[in-house]
């Protein structure tokens, strides 16, 4: 029997390192060629690692949430015939003694699920001291549940170690910490989870850390009359047969949206910070910030300049898609020029989205709502009312320059004959 090292492979031009984001083996699992082995999340993408041959894990290198460099040895297979362990590699295996490769690689998977689920400990407080007993973990999961205090908990033990027996007794003789039953007779909760902050997720975080520790937040909160385009929509939906795509109102804001960034193209634009440099984009390249599975991701409607709107919501509905499945490329997910952000019928009255670095504007839509109008002095009615509420890099766009691009597009829905001229 060999053993084959399996590196990190390249991932795409320009990437050097990727995170951890899921295991799908473990140490002691047979597997197949082609078989899903690890899950790498890039800035971009979560990429899936399958295996290179047949054979047996011997052991995993990373944790959940650590970054691995690319052309690091990842996984170590046993397999039939030799291998593919080179002669670098062998001889310094042979010289060390005690990190051989075929370590106790148990403790390693135990080391990761613990990081993710062990319990903890509530606070000092409420008569609980600072020692820790001996116990095993489950005990110790149990009695944080149901507010026991271990270190009064008698062990039976080696050394005073407390078993389930041993709590099991200690509850059914009514011994329980004082303090977490108030003078309702409700039971406080003191449990506390922790949930490392890891793939999509930590990417989110370091993403709008970035834009917000750099980009300067200009916002503009303007209400739209919905009432005509909403009534285009319904017409031009009418005729659609069921396997075509029906419009909802974000392929008019978009279109609405390429037209301003056309008027105003400096809100189309990069801004890059390290070099104080503009760039200004000729295509339109809108992204769909979207909600999905794996947390928010941003699908790109590419060159939306050719696009009519039919297409623009066929390939919003694509990208969107795959995003939700785990299923978009790189480069679906990657050079938007200006994002459009939604939250549909949980849209609220106004938002403060956050720019999509290193972009330098997003245009928030939030919900329709019917509301009563004054159209003229003596007429009022019952009009469909949206706000957009949008933000700006105020190094790049003037609160000015914000103001007449949200107008522009305003006026291009509340005429939304405009849109196709």
């Amino acid at each position: 029997m060999g053993q084959y090292f399996f590196k990190l492979p390249d991932l795409g031009e320009g990437i050097v390192e990727a995170e951890v984001a899921a295991l799908h083996v473990k140490v002691g699992d047979m597997v197949t060629e082609d078989q899903p082995l690890i899950d790498m999340m890039t800035d971009k993408a979560t990429v899936e690692i399958p295996s290179p041959t047949d054979g047996k894990i011997l052991s995993i290198s990373g944790k959940l949430g650590e970054m691995i460099l690319v052309g690091t040895p990842m996984v170590v297979i046993e397999v039939e015939g030799a291998g593919n362990i080179e002669s670098n590699i062998e001889s310094d295996i042979e010289s060390s003694e005690e990190e051989p490769v075929e370590k106790e690689e148990k403790p390693v998977v135990e080391s990761i699920v613990k990081s993710v689920s062990a319990p903890v400990e509530a606070p000092t407080s409420g008569g609980i001291v600072n020692d820790s007993p001996l116990t095993s973990p489950a005990v110790r999961l149990r009695a944080l549940e149901a507010h026991i205090d271990l270190a009064k908990v008698p062990g039976s033990g080696a050394a005073g170690r407390i078993s389930h027996q041993d709590l099991d007794d200690f509850i059914a003789s009514g011994g329980r910490i004082s303090g977490h039953i108030s003078e309702t007779g409700k039971e406080k909760r003191t449990a506390i989870e922790e949930i490392p902050v890891i793939g999509i997720r930590r990417k989110i975080a370091q993403r709008m850390e970035l834009s917000k520790r750099s980009i300067p937040h200009y916002s503009y909160v303007e209400e739209v009359d919905v009432t005509e385009v909403e009534k285009l929509r319904v017409f031009l939906n009418t005729n659609r047969t069921e396997d075509q795509p029906k419009l909802s109102i974000l392929p008019f804001i978009m279109m609405a949206t390429l037209k301003g960034m056309e008027k105003f193209p400096e809100c189309n634009s990069h801004y890059d910070t390290e070099h104080s440099l503009v760039r200004r984009f000729s295509g339109v390249h809108l992204g769909i910030a979207s909600q999905t599975p794996n947390g928010l991701m941003v699908p790109v409607v590419s060159h939306a300049e050719t696009r009519d709107i039919w297409d623009m919501a066929a390939e919003m509905m694509r990208v969107s898609s795959a995003a939700r499945a785990g299923k978009a490329k790189r480069e679906e997910l990657s050079g938007s020029t200006v994002t459009i952000t939604s939250l549909g019928k949980i849209g609220g009255i106004v938002t403060t989205p956050v720019i999509n670095y290193p972009e330098v504007c997003i245009i928030g839509v939030n919900k329709i709502v019917p509301r009563p109008m004054v159209i003229d002095e003596t007429d009022i009615q019952i009009r469909k009312m949206m706000n957009l509420s949008s933000s700006f890099d105020h190094r790049v766009v003037d609160g000015f320059v914000a103001a007449e691009l949200i107008q522009f597009i305003k006026g291009a829905l509340e005429q939304p004959a405009t849109l196709f001229m």
